[in-house]
């Protein structure tokens, strides 16, 4: 049985893969990212871990820092083949979890997969629907992170309705779904190409 968002999960990996296809060995082992520390290979080693959500973070409790390292760090030791086949993999046959839980998985995919094109300097043209889930994503990162969604009026200039804080007194951001989700996210590198009143 398809679940919702099943289709749009498989695709976006599709798109990741496409996307790290087209590195350099270089890059894709070493490139910069915006995810501190993390080449664009962490960051799928990252991702492809989070088809095994209960061994992987149940097993670590709260620490999930620890348990994204410990995915990395075995990520490490498979060839940049090994780990482009595995990834082909996941994509075309996302784990049940992934899917039951695809209006998050989506975001968090969607937010590394630009944390990687972003990272290098690359541009890619965004489906419809991914800034969206990008923003989502962001504004729950938000909540358990830096609290700018409580602190923010968040203006999308892409047709989106504004979220975030109703005070009268807040400051608002303004900017496309992506960029808002990505600094939601903690992506400060993105603050230029948002607008503060």
């Amino acid at each position: 049985m398809e679940l919702p968002l099943e289709q749009e999960l498989r695709a976006e990996r599709r798109r990741l893969i496409v996307t790290l296809d087209q590195l350099s060995d270089d890059a894709f082992e070493s490139g910069r990212t915006l995810c501190a520390e993390w080449s664009p290979r962490d960051v799928l080693g990252h991702l492809l871990s989070v088809d095994r959500f209960a061994g992987t973070y149940l097993s670590c409790g709260p620490f999930f820092h620890a348990a994204n390292r410990k995915q990395v760090e075995r990520a490490r030791r498979l060839t940049r083949n090994g780990l482009m086949a595995r990834a082909r993999t996941w994509a075309d046959r996302p784990s049940l979890s992934s899917r039951i839980g695809a209006v998050i998985t989506l975001g968090d995919l969607a937010i590394h997969h630009q944390d990687i094109v972003r990272g290098l300097g690359l541009r890619r043209d965004l489906p419809a629907t991914v800034p969206t889930f990008i923003l989502w994503d962001g504004a729950l990162l938000s909540l358990s992170t830096n609290l700018r969604i409580l602190r923010y009026r968040l203006v999308p200039t892409d047709g989106y309705p504004e979220i975030g804080t109703r005070s009268p007194c807040a400051r608002e951001a303004h900017g496309t779904r992506e960029a808002l989700g990505m600094w939601l996210a903690g992506r400060d590198s993105v603050t230029d190409d948002l607008a503060f009143t």
